[in-house]
């Protein structure tokens, strides 16, 4: 029999291992629409919050408003689909996951408006028994310090009367295979009974279940993945400029260290860091790091070593064309990927804007090709202007009249064998054209079968 203090997690953990309990996510995106899936999946009556009516009308409609997940999916799902003023909906929700954006200020501090503003609006309409979870990734104490009050706002006790949970996304936009029900979840809890409730709440829908003793320690591991990830990339990019100064394939040189079967672990150099976690996440914690008058040392310089890639590689590309007796200024250039990534149309933070905006500042006539991304999407390296571009077809006249083609991003389905064949100038930024240049013959042809001939020139950035 559950003591007096466990009175309310036990009637949730009740409804929720009877899948009787509802399941609200706020943030309709790449983090949470994968997870209000999955509960419906499961067995769970799912509701779903956005703050965009795009989004909440395709979830009516039965309609995927994120690239990767069917449309089918959603009309077999049926999530119910709400604004962020739909009071009625809210309070009918046994669990309210938060899994909106945390992006990064104009001075790199923490913008954490958007978890504020959601709290702001489910407050009014919270209820004795319900549990917020925070999966938005943020710095050690956000929970703490926005979360509990929001409960206490509402007239209810962390642990008692209401649950606070934090439990960091582990999402991979792109990935097929989803991430939800395969990767470990790290679930923290305010109190003892928050985290029970965090247990029974995750159990059912995630690969594995991970407690950790504190919502800090839960925070934190967030932010160490992530910017463990963005330190290994800035010493990689930086190895990457060093090989090229040396004449070395650096590519060749991770080969031949990942035959170590210990203690590495290969990572492979870009044209910098893009999407809403690994250029983001790190900035977080350097932030807390000062107001704690602590060093962030190794977190701050890779920052710089992966800001200024966009920049090396237009200087690479620069080199490449004055030894064409071309310069920047005038030249017809082509980006090849517009997002940040392989497999997905987000262009959040992607090195590929910055390449462009770097380029349009030297003068150049630009253009680009993003089978996933049809015309150029607001972005807020460009201060929040759209250039009035659409993707290109890459049609041999067309790639034949560039002066130079940049591989920023390979998107599936994109035709890098006619680039091959008709550009006369590809800088590589990933290495991905790196088997076709190493077949260089003495005829000149790049690894061209019977009757294919590549008169591309491939230059590494």
């Amino acid at each position: 029999m559950a003591s007096p203090r466990m009175g309310e997690a036990a009637a949730l953990i009740a409804r929720i291992t009877a899948r009787q309990a509802r399941i609200g996510v706020i943030g309709l995106g790449y983090a949470g629409l994968p997870l209000a899936l999955r509960y419906a999946e499961r067995g769970f009556p799912v509701s779903g919050f956005d703050i965009d009516p795009g989004k909440v009308t395709a979830i009516r409609a039965g309609r995927s408003p994120v690239h990767g997940i069917a449309d089918s999916a959603i009309a077999a799902a049926g999530i119910a689909g709400f604004d962020m003023g739909a009071g009625a909906a809210i309070a009918a929700c046994d669990a309210l996951l938060i899994c909106v954006p945390t992006p990064i200020g104009a001075h790199k501090e923490p913008d954490l408006s958007a978890v504020r503003d959601t709290l702001a609006a489910l407050v009014p309409h919270l209820r004795p028994g319900q549990a917020i979870a925070l999966e938005s990734t943020t710095y050690p104490g956000t929970t703490e310090e926005l979360v509990i009050p929001a409960l206490a706002a509402a007239g209810l006790e962390p642990g008692v009367t209401g649950f606070a949970l934090y439990s960091p996304e582990r999402e991979d936009p792109g990935n097929p295979e989803g991430t939800v029900a395969r990767v470990p979840k790290l679930v923290a809890g305010a109190t003892a009974a928050c985290l029970a409730v965090a247990v029974a709440l995750y159990e059912p829908v995630a690969g594995q279940v991970v407690p950790v003793s504190s919502l800090a320690v839960a925070e934190m591991a967030k932010l160490y993945e992530n910017v463990f990830r963005a330190v290994n990339i800035g010493l990689v990019n930086e190895l990457k400029r060093l090989c090229h100064g040396m004449a070395l394939d650096v590519h060749e040189v991770i080969d031949a260290a990942a035959t170590k079967p210990f203690g590495f672990m290969p990572f492979r150099p870009g044209p910098g860091l893009g999407g809403h976690c690994i250029p983001v996440d790190p900035y977080y914690l350097a932030w807390k790091a000062r107001g704690l008058g602590l060093p962030s040392d190794f977190i701050e310089l890779a920052g710089r070593v992966n800001e200024a890639m966009p920049g090396y590689v237009v200087d690479r590309l620069r080199d490449a064309l004055d030894a064409r007796g071309r310069t920047l200024h005038g030249a017809r250039l082509l980006i090849l990927g517009l997002a940040y990534k392989p497999g997905v149309p987000d262009t959040r933070e992607s090195p590929s804007v910055e390449i462009f905006r770097l380029l349009e500042a030297r003068g150049a006539i630009l253009a680009y090709h993003d089978p996933l991304v049809p015309r150029f999407p607001l972005t807020r390296r460009l201060g929040g202007i759209a250039p009035d571009l659409a993707s290109e077809p890459l049609t041999p006249e067309f790639l034949a009249a560039q002066d130079a083609v940049l591989l920023v991003t390979p998107q599936p389905g994109m035709d890098l064998d006619a680039v091959l064949r008709h550009a006369s100038l590809i800088v590589d930024t990933r290495g991905v054209l790196r088997g076709v240049a190493l077949q260089h013959d003495t005829s000149g042809d790049l690894g061209a079968a019977p009757g294919q001939a590549y008169r591309a020139t491939i230059i590494q950035a």
